[in-house]
């Protein structure tokens, strides 16, 4: 029996996942972009705060959390693949990948926030760090989100994979790429170029 599912795209103005999803990965790309532009024209009011403040990171930690989401963010492509050829138990075995990957980015970054917080580099400390955390902590919560779209996912694609749109598939799918996407503008801006 062929599980291949089939799909077709022949309108072009229906990406994968859906034009509503692009849309929010859109509007949620200029609001990180927004504040990204706003915290470079603070810099470059107080560009001594914020290079001194910088230097306060983990970069390491922050390297780290990239391979951690870019590692993820394969796996959930090899996740659709699969999803797509019909192979649903490579695909839950690359979405449980996913799912712990998106995991270890919140561990090493709940350790970073407890270090911050222990050496009073809270949201008020300075502009910068009002930034950091802004910045960071709504990209946790879009983590959290996608964690949470994913175990859903999971759980279809555990109980019922026949009846899992590839639609709603690759939707979560591009909802979590947009979370590596959205740490790739973050990474270097605030751990390496101030």
């Amino acid at each position: 029996m062929d599980n291949t599912v089939k799909i077709d795209y022949k309108n072009i103005f229906y990406p994968p996942g859906g034009i509503l999803m692009w849309i929010i990965i859109y509007l949620e790309l200029v609001t990180f972009g927004i504040a990204l532009v706003f915290m470079a024209l603070n810099a470059r009011a107080e560009p001594e705060v914020f290079h001194e403040s910088r230097l306060l990171l983990n970069t390491g930690f922050g390297a780290i959390n990239t391979v951690f989401l870019l590692s993820s963010g394969w796996c959930m492509a090899q996740s659709v693949h699969f999803l797509k050829a019909g192979n649903f138990s490579k695909s839950k075995l690359f979405l449980m990948f996913t799912v712990f990957g998106g995991f270890l980015f919140l561990a090493l970054k709940s350790f970073e926030y407890y270090e911050k917080v222990e050496a009073g580099l809270t949201v008020g400390y300075n502009s910068f760090f009002g930034y950091y955390w802004m910045l960071t902590l709504f990209h946790v919560i879009h983590v959290i989100v996608g964690i949470v779209i994913l175990a859903v996912l999971g759980r279809t694609l555990s109980k019922k994979p026949e009846t899992l749109k590839v639609e709603d598939y690759e939707s979560g799918a591009a909802f979590w790429h947009m979370c590596d996407l959205i740490w790739l503008l973050l990474f270097p801006i605030i751990y390496l170029l101030f």
